[in-house]
């Protein structure tokens, strides 16, 4: 049996992602909250359904990370065996690539982040948010 000489290959690296500008953080965090607070809030946050014994939904908000925007849902866990009386998760993520330019994607029951809709711009993200019932807030 002949032995195959190896060879060192070129990799050659993924593109570096493009850092998010300050002040398009500033703006897409701003418009994103207006959208929590005038649709995700009111549609998905029930004030007189909270029960004793099972989790409930108290509160929606965003929160940068690196290259990504977030959205989380806070619960509350007020059952007489629970570890904490509160716990987040996140249901929603837009991925900065450039000029208004955003990777939307949601979490998935794996707990793995499944990209749906690719280079979309800020209102294509927040009309996808709105509309696609696996965003609906958990």
């Amino acid at each position: 049996m002949a032995k195959t000489e190896k060879r060192w290959l070129h990799s050659p690296s993924k593109a570096p992602k493009p850092r998010v500008p300050e002040l398009v953080k500033i703006e897409v965090k701003r418009v994103c909250d207006e959208f929590v607070e005038s649709v995700l809030k009111p549609r998905s946050i029930d004030p007189d359904s909270q029960e004793d014994h099972f989790n409930y939904l108290m509160d929606i908000y965003t929160k940068w990370y690196r290259n990504y925007l977030h959205f989380y849902a806070k619960y509350r866990n007020p059952g007489p065996n629970a570890i904490e009386p509160f716990f987040e998760t996140r249901f929603a993520r837009m991925e900065y690539v450039g000029r208004d330019r955003f990777n939307l994607s949601y979490m998935r029951f794996t707990k793995q982040w499944y990209e749906l809709y690719p280079d979309m711009s800020l209102n294509e993200c927040i009309e996808a948010i709105r509309n696609d019932p696996l965003f609906l807030a958990p």
